[in-house]
């Protein structure tokens, strides 16, 4: 049974982030399943630091674009929406090239709250990167 309170495909994940940081960094959603979204970042010139490994930071910009994107889809988001209050990560391995690929599923979805576990992998397959996302669910802006 799907834990999504809306149908989106990957395709309209996609055209909603274009001309936005999500864009900007290469990353594609690609998989809808019934309790996961999947997508993937490229490592490249745009999400590598100077000594040209993956930059932290890219992992961590793709596990909450994978969090924040997937507890909106639980929500009626014209009521409700979810808000960041922590993220953390854990740096496994270094990739130079080639994609990652995030995995978000979800740790607790409440009335108030909302945890979810991002697991990035490389392209063989092996952790890069592990995050927790901590997010609040909120009355929309102009609806108290």
């Amino acid at each position: 049974m799907s834990i999504w309170q809306q149908n989106v495909t990957p395709e309209q994940m996609n055209a909603a982030h274009r001309g936005s940081m999500v864009s900007h960094l290469g990353i594609e959603f690609i998989d809808v399943a019934e309790d996961s979204l999947t997508a993937r970042m490229p490592v490249d010139e745009r999400t590598i630091q100077p000594f040209g490994m993956l930059h932290g930071g890219a992992s961590v910009a793709l596990a909450e674009t994978l969090g924040s994107v997937a507890a909106s889809l639980t929500l009626d988001t014209r009521l409700k929406i979810p808000v960041g209050m922590e993220i953390n990560a854990n740096h496994i391995r270094p990739v130079t090239s080639g994609w990652v690929t995030g995995v978000v599923q979800p740790v607790h979805i409440g009335s108030a709250t909302q945890v979810w576990e991002i697991r990035i992998t490389n392209e063989r397959g092996k952790l890069v990167c592990i995050s927790r996302l901590t997010l609040a669910v909120i009355d929309r802006p102009g609806m108290q």
